[in-house]
Parts: C-alpha cells; sequence; structure tokens
C-alpha cells in the first residue's frame, strides 16, 4: 500500500476482524502503549467491533499525560519570571499544574511561546541574548534525539542564555513495571511504533521473554492496529511469546543509530516520576554532567513547590489501564476538554480526551 486512505479500507478491515473472529479462542486482553493507537482505536470504534470478551487496556503512552505535576508546577513558576521566554510544544499549554497552566499564565503577560521544534527555541535564544529561553523538553524516546541536538547545536553556538526543563520518559521501564504488578491483566502488548522507529525493538526482546508475552510493533492506522491486534493474537492462541514488526514501512530492528548517538550523548538515564503513577526507576532521561549548564531545573532553583493532584482525578489509574476515563465521576461534567482536572482529558493524545471525542458516556460502557 502506498496511500493513507489504503491503511483505513473497511472492506480490508472487516476481513481482519473476521480473522480475529475465527481463530481468537479466549477472552484476551491486550495493551496498547500508545495514546495516539488509543485515539485512533476509540475513534474508529475499534475497541468494541474485536470478538467478544477481547478488550484492550490503554496504556501511559501520553508523554503529556504522564509529566509529573511537579515538572509543570517548576514549569509555571520558571515561565512567570520577567527575564524568562517559556517556550513548549502546543500541547503542553492546557496541561493543569497544581494552580493554573501556562496559557493562563500567557493571558497573565508571561511570554510563553509556542515551537514547533527546540531548534526554534534555540534561534529565539541567540536572536535575544538578554532573555533566558527555557524550553519543555517532554515526552517518550520519540522526541529525545530532537531535544538533542538541540543542545548540541547551543553549545556549539556557545549560547548562555539557552535551557531545558527535562522530563523525558521511557516505554520499558513503564511496560515492566506494568507487568510486575501482580494485579496487571495485560497478556500482550502493541508497541508504539514512533518509539521504535528511533529505539528499535531490541529492548523489548527481554520484556517479552521475561513475561512471556507478545510485543508487536505497531503504526496508528486502523488497518496498521487491527493486523497488530492479530498477530498478538495468533502469537497468544499458539503459546508464542517474541517481539514482532507489524510497522515494516517505518521501523527496522536497529532503530535509528544516529538518533540514539545521539541521545547518548546528551542524556543519561535517570529515576523518574511519573504523574499519577509514582516514580519508576531507570525510567527516565537527564543531561548529563558534560551538559548541565543546560539544565533549566538546575539553573532556576524554585523553593516551595507544593504539587497537590486534584482529588478527584483518577489520572493514574486510567493511566496504567486500571480504569477506564468513564469510571471517573467526574468525567464529562466536572472535568471535559474545556476545564480539565487532568492532562488525560487535555492531552491530543490522553485516553480521557479520546472518550469524550468519541462520544463515550457512562450509560455506553465498552463491552
Amino acid at each position: 500500500m502506498k496511500y493513507l486512505d489504503e491503511y483505513r479500507d473497511p472492506a480490508l478491515a472487516r476481513q481482519l476482524l473476521d480473522e480475529l473472529g475465527r481463530i481468537a479462542t479466549r477472552p484476551w486482553r491486550i495493551m496498547e502503549v500508545c495514546g495516539g493507537q488509543t485515539h485512533t482505536l476509540v475513534r474508529q470504534g475499534i475497541d468494541a467491533l474485536l470478538p467478544a470478551g477481547m478488550r484492550m487496556i490503554h496504556g501511559p503512552g501520553c508523554p503529556v499525560c504522564v509529566t509529573p505535576l511537579e515538572t509543570l508546577d517548576r514549569a509555571m513558576a520558571v515561565a512567570a519570571r520577567p527575564e524568562v521566554v517559556f517556550t513548549s510544544f502546543g500541547d503542553m499549554l492546557r496541561v493543569p499544574g497544581t494552580d493554573t497552566d501556562l496559557l493562563s499564565l500567557r493571558a497573565r503577560g508571561a511570554d510563553v511561546r509556542v515551537v514547533y521544534t527546540p531548534m526554534d527555541a534555540v534561534r529565539i535564544a541567540r536572536d535575544r541574548p538578554d532573555r533566558e529561553v527555557v524550553f519543555l523538553a517532554v515526552g517518550f524516546e520519540t522526541t529525545a534525539p530532537a531535544n538533542a541536538m538541540a543542545v548540541l547545536h547551543a553549545a556549539r553556538l556557545g549560547l548562555t542564555n539557552f535551557s531545558l526543563l527535562v522530563s523525558h520518559v521511557l516505554v520499558p521501564p513503564a511496560m515492566t513495571a506494568l507487568l510486575d504488578d501482580p494485579h496487571c491483566e495485560v497478556q500482550a502488548f502493541l508497541a508504539a511504533g514512533h518509539v521504535c522507529a528511533v529505539m528499535g525493538w531490541r529492548e523489548y526482546e527481554p520484556i517479552a521473554a521475561r513475561h512471556r508475552v507478545p510485543v508487536v510493533v505497531t503504526g496508528f492506522e486502523p488497518l496498521d492496529l487491527l493486523e497488530g491486534i492479530l498477530m498478538a493474537v495468533r502469537q497468544l492462541e499458539e503459546g508464542r511469546y517474541g517481539v514482532e514488526n507489524q510497522y515494516v514501512r517505518a521501523v527496522r530492528r536497529s532503530g535509528n543509530t544516529e538518533a540514539q548517538d545521539a541521545v547518548r550523548t546528551v542524556f543519561r538515564v535517570t529515576d523518574r516520576s511519573w504523574r499519577g503513577i509514582g516514580t519508576l526507576p531507570g525510567s527516565g532521561l537527564e543531561l548529563r554532567p558534560a551538559y548541565a549548564r543546560f539544565d533549566a531545573a538546575r539553573r532556576f532553583a524554585v523553593a516551595g513547590l507544593r504539587p497537590a493532584e486534584d482529588p478527584e482525578c483518577i489520572a493514574g489509574a486510567v493511566l496504567t489501564g486500571a480504569r477506564l476515563p468513564t469510571d471517573c465521576p467526574a468525567y464529562g461534567t466536572r472535568c471535559t476538554p474545556r476545564r480539565p482536572l487532568g492532562a488525560p482529558m487535555v492531552s491530543a493524545e490522553g485516553t480521557c480526551a479520546a472518550f469524550h471525542a468519541a462520544g463515550r458516556t457512562k450509560e455506553v460502557p465498552l463491552p
């Protein structure tokens, strides 16, 4: 197939669903890790069309959603400083901190700017040497190479007014933490294709072997997901467990080695707090000592922060797949995309936002 609409062919989708119905003998539980995959599954109604009893568990693959509240509160405190130009991707502007969000700060006069690449922030720093320019560097392995390149470029330019507020998280440790939970129901994973386009899938092989779970690297279109689910179910039905690649048009086992080299040069692995989940060992990236001068958390020693999650929000349970958005008493009433209590309702990859956009209600739950 060459064109996008070919990955949305309803006749082929029906064939894949029929094949799933033919081979599935048990009510399997499969987790899609990526929030982009969640939106496709929910928007297209794929999760409701699967064979009876089969269920998709929506995982913690929304980088905006898992950014810890303490990082967001630190971002607000830094952005409010008069000498700072605070830059971010647009999807972070409405994510609620304890008391406010970046969009509200901008409305009150803070210099908060949406950029489309961290290199835009480097250019602002080069052109405005009188201002401190901070970029909010969040995301999984997908966005880490671009942020690493921004640091390397700023170093080459000799910039002293550019820094990153880093909150990078890593997918494999999160999968391992989920599987180590004695209450875990996940029997197979759909791995995020864009993460694997950078990192490859070698890191998933020990996870599949240790926990005896199939892992299928999967794309984001309806047919990608249906084929990925089918590949996972075939492994489950045959008693196999290993890593397979559905997303062959974009992913290879070794990934993008040049991107990996850039990430390893600038960052090192560290423990990381995940919003609503807690601290997972070895699940994040931080700047190496050689690039510590670009660390906004060190440059701006913000004190006195007391992060406090909204007590009604069940984001942690939603992010780990333990609860559905419709289980939340505030869903669709006190928590909406216009007035979110938590990040999963406002993020473009959040599960709550996906359910709300698809019109999922408490009265019409998933089968």
